[in-house]
Parts: C-alpha cells; sequence; structure tokens
C-alpha cells in the first residue's frame, strides 16, 4: 500500500529528529492536500508543455532531445487520462421551467467536451427483472436494424442516480434485449438511443451566448448545439451547464466526458490498547493514493512540510521543502 509506505516514512523521519508524533487524523488531511497538489501540477506542467510547443529547440537543450521531452508528455497525459470519467447528466431538481439546464457530477475538476444524443429510438418502463436485459412486455422491439435497435444502441436507465447506461448486445425479442452491463430492474425508466448519432456541444462564454441566440442565423441548433458552463444552483446541487438549443431536455440525452478529482486518501487503522495504531486496509472506508508510485517522494516532503506547519517546527517544514526541491531538480536533469 503507497499511504502505508508513505505514513511510514514520514513518521521515521519525524521520530528520528524528535519533531514529534503526527497523528492518523492529521495524517490524512495532510494526505489529501498533498495530492491535490501534486495532481494539479500535472496540469500545471502540461499546459506549460503546450505553450512551449513552439519552442522545441529551447526545450532540447535542457531536456536532452526532443524524444525525451515527448517522453515527460506522454507520462503526463497517462497520469491526466486515468482520472477521466464519463457521465449522462441529470437534470437539476430546481430545473422547473428550464430543462435544458443540467447538473455536473460533484467530483468534476474540468469538462473535456460535452456530447448530445439527438437519435431517441425508444423509451419506457421496465415490466420484469432479469440479470443484463431489458424486459419491457409493452415494447415491441424488432429485430429488423431499421426499425429497431441495432446492436450498439445505449440504454440509459433514467431512474438511476447517478444515471446508468448500457449497449444493446442482442434483441431477444419483441419485448427483451441483452445488456453489455447488468443496469435495469423492474419498474424503472429508459431511453434508447443511436449510438452512431452523436454531437459534439460547443462550449461557449456567458456573453457570447447572449448574442449567439440573438440571431435565427447564429442560434445553435440540434445539429450545432452549445453550452454554457454556470455557477452552483440555489439548492446545492453543484455545478450547472446549460445546453442550447433550449429544446435539448430530454433527461439522459446529454454526456459529459470530464477530468474528476481523485479520491480522498484515508490511511485506515485498529485501535490497539497499548502501543501504535496498526494498518488496517480492510476497512470500508480505506482509499490509497491515485497517484503514480514514482510520487512518493514528493508526498512525502508536501506532508512533511504541512506537519512542520501544523506543529509549528520550522525544521519539519524546512526538511520537506528541501527534499522537494531535491526531487524537482532531479526531475529536470533526467
Amino acid at each position: 500500500s503507497m499511504i502505508d509506505s508513505v505514513r511510514q516514512t514520514v513518521l521515521a523521519v519525524a521520530n528520528k529528529n524528535n519533531y514529534g508524533y503526527i497523528s492518523p487524523g492529521d495524517f490524512n488531511l495532510f494526505a489529501q492536500q498533498a495530492q491535490l497538489d501534486i495532481f494539479e501540477d500535472y496540469f500545471y506542467q502540461y499546459n506549460q508543455w503546450l505553450s512551449s510547443e513552439n519552442l522545441r529547440t529551447a526545450i532540447a537543450k535542457r531536456t536532452v532531445n526532443n524524444s525525451g521531452y515527448a517522453d515527460i508528455n506522454k507520462g503526463l497525459l497517462e497520469v491526466m487520462d486515468s482520472f477521466s470519467a464519463e457521465v449522462f447528466l441529470d437534470q437539476t431538481v430546481a430545473n422547473l421551467n428550464n430543462a435544458n439546464l443540467y447538473s455536473l457530477p460533484s467530483d468534476y475538476y474540468f469538462i473535456n467536451k460535452i456530447f448530445y444524443y439527438p437519435a431517441e429510438l425508444f423509451n419506457g418502463t421496465t415490466t420484469g427483472a432479469q440479470g443484463y436485459k431489458l424486459i419491457d412486455g409493452g415494447q415491441t422491439f424488432s429485430t429488423i436494424p431499421e426499425i429497431s435497435p441495432a446492436v450498439g444502441s445505449i440504454v440509459v436507465n433514467t431512474s438511476s442516480s447517478p444515471i446508468s447506461k448500457a449497449y444493446v448486445t442482442a434483441v431477444d425479442s419483441a419485448t427483451t434485449l441483452s445488456l453489455s452491463e447488468d443496469i435495469m430492474a423492474a419498474g424503472q425508466n429508459y431511453v434508447i438511443y443511436n449510438a452512431d448519432q452523436i454531437r459534439e456541444v460547443e462550449r461557449v462564454t456567458q456573453n457570447k451566448i447572449f448574442y449567439l441566440t440573438s440571431s435565427s442565423l447564429t442560434a445553435p441548433t440540434a445539429e450545432y448545439p452549445s453550452y454554457v458552463l454556470g455557477g452552483a444552483t440555489s439548492t446545492g446541487t453543484g455545478n450547472t451547464v446549460t445546453v442550447y438549443p433550449s429544446t435539448i431536455r430530454q433527461k439522459g440525452a446529454v454526456q459529459a466526458q470530464y477530468v474528476r478529482y481523485p479520491l480522498t486518501p484515508k490511511w485506515t487503522y485498529t485501535n490497539v490498547v497499548t502501543g501504535a495504531p496498526v494498518f488496517d486496509p480492510t476497512k470500508a472506508d480505506y482509499q490509497d493514493f491515485e497517484l503514480p508510485s514514482s510520487d512518493e517522494p514528493d508526498l512525502v516532503n508536501k506532508i512533511l512540510q504541512f506537519a512542520g506547519i501544523s506543529i509549528r517546527e520550522g525544521e519539519v517544514y524546512k526538511f520537506g521543502q528541501v527534499e522537494e526541491a531535491k526531487e524537482t531538480q532531479e526531475e529536470v536533469a533526467e
């Protein structure tokens, strides 16, 4: 476990220099902040790479050769991609008169793309339950692809929270479809979309959307939709996106591809009557770091800095700061 290795190293440094004890609660708080700092630094480094893309000659002098720099960029992308997620957006609770307002997931860091599925094939309510099946006794699915969901069509469970999806793997009968995931139970609502018809929704600013919608020549359409990123709603449902045109208001028709925040790390333990707490990864709330193992030294150094501030011990803070600087220099040299 990476988080246990980090904690043992942090405690070893603190104990060796008589800096004091770091409780599990404090360690978990410091671990969360350290992971967030490093996580956000990945995106800062990537943006720096993008801004330097036209300066490859100068970059090559710093990084020995272009291929080495490309390897650095590849590593950044691999870490960033590991936090990529997809979700069908639900309409907000307060969205009574403006149904083109959708809630973003609470763990999103930034939105990469928004998609819209315009071709609805079927919708209804399931009348039975069977694993990996969609059963609707009132439906008339057909094995003829032109008039029925073909293999690969998207099935969205609009009753689940968050909205879940699967793909049609077979048309069993007029009332039953086989699915790639076990997402449907009896009495749940569903919508089936043609997966081949998909539109990317362009992001525009609040100011720009006003001018776009004021003219029929520039107004967004179902063929070329747009969205505006909004703030938190009065009901506390989190940030939102408003999709245009306002006729796009089907539940489960809008999908977001986004980068999520890492899960909050937690070092869990078993209480011992005498002695230090013992690491116990079997606890339900245990969570390891989600960063690559190569980030372990940076995590140790950052946590030591936070611990030094907490116990007002300048030497701990300076130690972590110096070690972090050394680690950064080594990474640049490589």
